[in-house]
């Protein structure tokens, strides 16, 4: 099967395009005919090689970590889906290889893709909508009346964050470029800092929740807009030596993730907050759930460019950039009404 993979970490000069086996199957897996995959910014970190304290790959790695797909044949031990069904997915993070013609999927983390999506839509959806549920829901503990503030509104997990609360019934900050304030507003943002031309800090005050995707000096203030008894919760920069124990990483790093994250815990104490990081995890039941909300129109998909699969180099590269609106998806199987008009044109 054709797929794009590393032999080594490194810059973007590292992914091959060429042929690999076929993934094997366990008792419990899906191999699934890959339609779409998008892009995030874990999949240019783990090309990078800037995850591999906290998950160890094997080369060549086939790269991408959302499909959405048919499954096209399943383990002795699978139950809830069947060849030919439709399914979306977040990859387990030890198994990625979303960017390639066939992937294995875990049972536990597919989730039916909703039959008004089609396949790009749906595979825009399971990392950032897992995390976003994981932040919010898990860690946030989001309620209706509460007050929350996600920062880069306009990015991939940003437009979903937007959504997923106002439907939970939050009050919702962000921030963002001049450019997108008309979009975040009509994801339904309450309240939009242009960050170029606000420090949000001096806006905004006594939030319940905030999700940081942002890291450094930007996760540092807004420790001053939350209320005592607050959270942030961040997907960005370094882990702090709670999530390592949780994590079960060796006592020697969770000393050095303490230090490092030293700045963070003290300002978290300062303010009276909890800091919680997350390594998002797969989970087809909260994607299942996602499904539902994304079928009966609460939330929609927000793409800014599909590209073909054998420009998956390319999708990388813009998705790096950090100039892209939502998400970037790779059609990695041309839909067959397309095929066909594709063939008479010739």
């Amino acid at each position: 099967m054709k797929a794009f993979f590393i032999k080594k970490y490194g810059g973007n000069e590292v992914v091959q395009f060429g042929e690999q086996p076929k993934p094997a199957l366990r008792p419990q897996d899906l191999l699934v005919e890959v339609h779409a995959a998008s892009v995030n910014p874990v999949d240019f970190k783990i090309r990078e090689g800037a995850v591999k304290t906290l998950v160890r790959n094997d080369f060549p790695l086939i790269l991408g970590s959302d499909l959405s797909g048919v499954v096209v044949e399943v383990g002795s031990a699978v139950t809830k889906f069947k060849p030919g069904d439709e399914i979306f997915a977040r990859l387990d993070k030890s198994r990625i290889g979303a960017f390639a013609e066939y992937a294995v999927v875990g049972e536990a983390e597919a989730a039916p893709k909703p039959r008004n999506l089609t396949h790009e839509e749906a595979t825009s959806i399971p990392l950032v909508g897992t995390t976003t549920w994981q932040a919010l829901l898990e860690l946030g503990g989001l309620q209706k009346g509460q007050k929350v503030l996600i920062h880069a509104g306009s990015g991939g997990v940003g437009t979903f964050a937007i959504q997923l609360a106002k439907y939970l019934g939050a009050t919702v900050a962000t921030t963002v470029s001049e450019r997108n304030i008309e979009l975040v507003k009509r994801l339904g943002a309450d309240v939009v800092i242009d960050y170029r031309k606000q420090r949000f800090e001096e806006v905004l005050h006594d939030y319940d929740l905030v999700f940081d995707t942002q890291a450094g000096e930007t996760q540092q203030r807004s420790f001053r807009v939350l209320k005592p008894g607050g959270v942030l919760v961040s997907i960005a920069g370094k882990p702090d030596a709670k999530f390592a124990r949780k994590w079960g990483l060796n006592p020697l790093l969770v000393m050095v993730l303490g230090l490092l994250s030293r700045k963070t815990t003290a300002l978290a104490r300062k303010h009276q907050v909890r800091f919680e990081y997350l390594f998002m995890r797969p989970d087809g039941q909260q994607l299942a759930e996602i499904g539902r909300l994304l079928t009966d129109g609460h939330i929609k998909p927000i793409i800014d460019r599909v590209f073909p699969f054998e420009q998956t180099k390319e999708a990388l590269e813009y998705s790096q950039s950090g100039r892209a609106v939502g998400k970037v998806v790779i059609q990695v199987k041309k839909p067959a009404v397309a095929r066909a008009a594709s063939q008479d044109t010739a």
